[in-house]
């Protein structure tokens, strides 16, 4: 059977979860597949991160526009390459596909009323899904997401019948491990001027991911401790963060804020090997690799006690209201405070990460293929 799978976004350099999703699947999928051939869509860009191999050839769709690359240019590509199979990767699909397709619908966030805020960019991305998605998930032979919480979500929202509809976990890569070489650790420590002990936040411009909580909950912190320990918020610029503790009227708390931009996903192990404690507390989630990125790392993990995040988490992070600072605040500072169950949530991370593998979810999708064979 003839495979093609939607990555458009996987070249580019800085990626985020649903392109960490597609590259992750397609190098176990090349690895484990030696039965269908593979097509893999893409758009060009910097970061050409997945080779061609002899089950899997890789095909640049030239557009200028996420909604233009997918509802123009990558129809043709498809009819072009007599495709049997389709899976569109990123919660989106071709309207006009002229074959069978699998989507992989990470969330529905888009369809909901808890967070209606964002950029232009963001916003447009809303309106678009919210345009596509109900189409597509019609016409779809299988629709896969990536939590029990989020396939009842969808069951809700869209009515889609159980039977096409499947939950595979997400995963992490290898590289998410304890780190021992202190020179390659010291060398990420200097590039970023981290200090011994940190607590890492991943706090990009969405409002799902909570940043003004954060920040309001380590104000608090802050203010009783003679010595706090620092905050390093990555994905963030200084204008976001001043903006928002300006609302806070806690501008005087920036110097205690370490921003370092975009991470590498390469150097990010090492962020996560040198944090005192990994703050993750989400609006509202799907799923959440970081959590098990982090957790893979030895890293003690805060995050939210909604949505998909304690299923991700199990007993092996301190769950908060993401809603009350107060909350976040008195998650991260027992860890920060006693030792003992600092190393015990690392104990716990590190056993729970190693029920998520790539591999897994790859056997598990080219399974759904197989039983759609057309």
């Amino acid at each position: 059977m003839k495979i093609g799978i939607e990555a458009q976004r996987i070249f580019r350099p800085k990626k985020h979860g649903m392109d960490i999703y597609a590259l992750e699947l397609i190098r176990a999928i090349q690895e484990i597949d030696k039965e269908n051939e593979y097509v893999v869509f893409v758009k060009p860009d910097k970061d050409v991160c997945l080779k061609p191999s002899k089950n899997l050839r890789i095909v640049e769709v030239e557009g200028k526009t996420y909604a233009d690359w997918e509802q123009i240019s990558l129809p043709k590509a498809i009819k072009s390459e007599k495709i049997d199979l389709m899976h569109f990767t990123s919660n989106t699909a071709s309207v006009n596909t002229n074959c069978p397709f699998v989507l992989t619908l990470h969330d529905i966030i888009y369809l909901e009323n808890i967070i209606s805020k964002g950029s232009l960019y963001q916003m447009a991305g809303h309106f678009y899904r919210r345009w596509n998605v109900p189409k597509i998930t019609k016409r779809a032979k299988c629709v896969i997401t990536v939590s029990e919480f989020e396939k009842i979500q969808i069951q809700k929202k869209l009515e889609i019948e159980n039977s096409k509809l499947r939950a595979t976990y997400n995963a992490f890569n290898p590289k998410f491990r304890i780190i021992d070489d202190e020179n390659e650790l010291n060398r990420i420590k200097e590039k970023y001027n981290l200090p011994n002990e940190f607590i890492f936040f991943l706090g990009n411009t969405a409002p799902k991911k909570n940043m003004k909580k954060v920040l309001e909950a380590y104000s608090k912190y802050i203010e009783n401790e003679k010595n706090p320990v620092k905050i390093v918020i990555a994905e963030s610029s200084v204008r976001d963060v001043i903006e928002i503790l300006t609302t806070l009227n806690r501008r005087d708390i920036i110097k205690n804020v370490i921003l370092i931009g975009y991470v590498n996903h390469d150097e990010l192990p090492y962020i996560y090997n040198l944090a005192s404690v990994f703050l993750y507390p989400s609006l509202r989630e799907s799923f959440g690799i970081p959590i098990i990125e982090a957790m893979a790392c030895g890293t003690p993990v805060v995050t939210s006690n909604t949505s998909a995040m304690p299923e991700v988490a199990g007993e092996a992070a301190i769950l908060v209201d993401p809603f009350d600072s107060n909350s976040i605040r008195e998650g991260f500072e027992k860890i920060l405070t006693d030792k003992n169950l600092s190393n015990q949530l690392k104990i716990n991370g590190l056993a729970r990460a190693k029920d998520f593998s790539w591999v897994n979810t790859a056997k598990k999708t080219i399974e759904i293929y197989n039983n759609l064979k057309v």
